[in-house]
């Protein structure tokens, strides 16, 4: 490489350990724009990188080439496996995906076919998005898959069409328009756990500050799902909270009646706007590289705190273990 300096190719380019930082980082990673990129060029990224990390990169290899590779590198591939993740899984496609879900969500909600329609399509995007970004070490068979898809997609179905239905006779149209917002967040909570439910069964590897594996965790399973709940139920929530509000002021003006048939494009546009910010702002609410103290591990889980008492005979135990908690 032509620069002296050498990166750390594992580590990310901006302090994780500051909000700010990761929504650097996250900001980077999730460029839509890595999703329209060749499979040769992303291989080609992926080669470099693994060059690079022991030294063997080509001569005249700039910075610049190595930094670019990195990012198409983490867009791509699974942090975990190393394997390329299907383009619509991953999380640099959330706002493409995203937002023209959502958008048509959030215009077609007056009847309930459209209403379970468009939750079922959102619930099977979703269901992709969990399997892609889950934590790899957790291996999920194709029943669970199955059971999980379906368990959350009916829920999120329920919810709009009970919403839906209790909300038609009590509340204002501006209220009804909560609707989908209420069955995603419903079915986030169902849907993530679901997925992911091999790693609340049998817990997932957690390490030392080193990267050397300790022992396996339910709680920090448990935590790291709790997370991405949290920020996957952020990520949507601007676009669904206050499009609704704008739409419901504009639909009042007489030249916004005259453009309907622009109401939709219009409203997956707005949600493109929030999603561009909400991605990396969702994604940056808690570092990746979980923690968990291991005095919570000897109170939650003392058979789990043993395996890593043995795998650490000879040296004092670590505070903290570590855990990718994925996305």
């Amino acid at each position: 490489m032509t620069d002296s300096v050498r990166l750390d190719i594992d580590k990310p380019l901006w302090d994780q350990s500051t909000f700010i930082g990761r929504v650097k980082h996250f900001f980077w990673v999730t460029d839509p724009r890595t999703c329209i990129v060749s499979e040769d060029t992303l291989d080609a990224a992926k080669q470099l990188v693994n060059e690079y990390r022991v030294g063997k990169e080509p001569p005249g290899t700039t910075r610049e080439q190595v930094i670019y590779a990195k990012k198409l590198y983490e867009s791509a591939f699974h942090p975990d496996t190393g394997d390329k993740q299907n383009v619509f899984g991953r999380m640099s496609f959330q706002v493409p995906g995203g937002m023209a879900i959502t958008g048509a969500m959030l215009q077609f909600y007056r009847t309930a076919p459209a209403v379970v329609f468009w939750q079922w399509v959102n619930q099977s995007f979703n269901a992709l998005v969990n399997y892609t970004n889950r934590n790899a070490k957790s291996p999920t068979t194709t029943t669970q898959l199955g059971v999980a898809y379906i368990s959350a997609t009916a829920s999120a179905m329920f919810t709009a069409v009970g919403c839906k239905t209790f909300w038609q006779r009590r509340a204002s149209p501006l209220l009804q328009r909560y609707v989908p917002f209420a069955a995603v967040a419903a079915a986030n909570c169902v849907n993530i756990p679901l997925m992911r439910q091999n790693e609340l069964l049998y817990g997932i590897d957690v390490y030392d500050e080193n990267d050397n594996k300790v022992t396996q965790s339910r709680v920090a399973a448990a935590k790291g799902i709790t997370q991405v709940v949290i920020s996957r139920i952020i990520m949507c929530a601007p676009g669904m909270t206050i499009l609704p509000i704008i739409m419901e002021r504009l639909e009042r003006y007489p030249w916004m009646q005259r453009i309907k048939p622009l109401h939709a494009p219009f409203q997956v546009m707005g949600v493109g706007c929030f999603l561009i910010f909400m991605v990396p702002v969702a994604c940056a609410l808690f570092p990746q590289r979980c923690s968990l103290k291991t005095s919570t591990l000897e109170w939650l889980e003392p058979e789990m705190f043993m395996k890593l008492k043995e795998t650490c005979a000879g040296r004092e135990l670590p505070r903290y273990v570590y855990f990718n908690k994925g996305l």
